[in-house]
């Protein structure tokens, strides 16, 4: 039986694969969170590689016995492949869990803050609700499979050593950051309007009324209202978030064809 013989150049291939698999798996929600351990990740990345590497086309990967300088830019050029694809989605997540620390703050939970096992930080209560139930929405809309799709069409798209930084793809980044912003809003607005109207009532209120403790009042009032509102936006919040997801193939689609 004649055994294949693995060439120093496909060594190299690999190893291109594997770099640009570690980074994106590294950002990707539930696989590169904290709580999944190092060399879980690292296997993970490892097998994913395996499985993809005979479906994927070399490309410009230098020559391992070629220029060293070349060879060192081209390996960071697929992490930073990978560190784009990554952050592509993080920017969602990030999007949905600042929408919670606007809604705990008009609630009054910016003292009562939770430790998130995914940041390591201090985070609000509200939004670690509101990633978890991200989380959950994500998985149930198949968003880990269509992720991990979208990396192994990544290579189809944009071969090995192919990445060229141009103005549009860091035009497309700046966007995704604000994007950030604009997420927050869209997810939030239902509980900040109403948590505002609440506070101005409780200010006509303060004024009508003197006698009435408005702070006393005011912060249980805040937190009924902000619970209240963040159970009737389920449905709302559960939709947004999926259209959301839904969009994100087509996202890491349109940076792959920038770089």
């Amino acid at each position: 039986m004649n055994i294949p013989m693995i060439t120093p150049d496909q060594i190299g291939a690999f190893l291109f694969v594997f770099l640009r698999m570690s980074a994106m798996i590294a950002l990707l929600p539930i696989f590169g969170d904290r709580p999944v351990l190092l060399r879980v990740r690292a296997g993970l990345s490892l097998i994913l590689s395996f499985l993809v590497f005979p479906f994927v086309d070399p490309g410009n990967v230098p020559a391992v016995t070629g220029n060293v300088v070349s060879m060192i830019l081209s390996l960071a050029g697929e992490v930073l492949v990978g560190v784009i694809l990554g952050f592509a989605v993080r920017f969602v997540f990030a999007g949905i869990q600042y929408a919670g620390e606007l809604a705990g703050l008009q609630m009054g939970f910016y003292i009562a803050n939770v430790l998130d096992p995914v940041s390591n930080g201090q985070v609000s209560v509200i939004a670690e609700i509101q990633y978890m139930m991200a989380l959950v929405v994500f998985l149930v809309v198949d968003g880990h499979h269509v992720l991990l799709q979208a990396v192994t069409e990544s290579f189809r798209i944009l071969p090995l050593g192919g990445l060229h930084i141009s103005g549009p793809l860091v035009q497309t980044i700046f966007d995704w950051t604000r994007g950030v912003f604009v997420i927050a809003l869209k997810i939030g607005a239902p509980i900040m309007a109403a948590l505002i109207f609440t506070n101005v009532a409780l200010g006509i209120v303060a004024r009508t009324v003197p006698q009435i403790n408005v702070f006393i009042v005011g912060f249980p009032l805040q937190i009924a209202v902000g619970f209240l509102f963040l159970g009737l936006s389920v449905p709302i919040f559960i939709t947004m978030v999926a259209r959301l997801f839904s969009r994100i193939p087509g996202e890491l689609g349109a940076v792959l064809r920038l770089m």
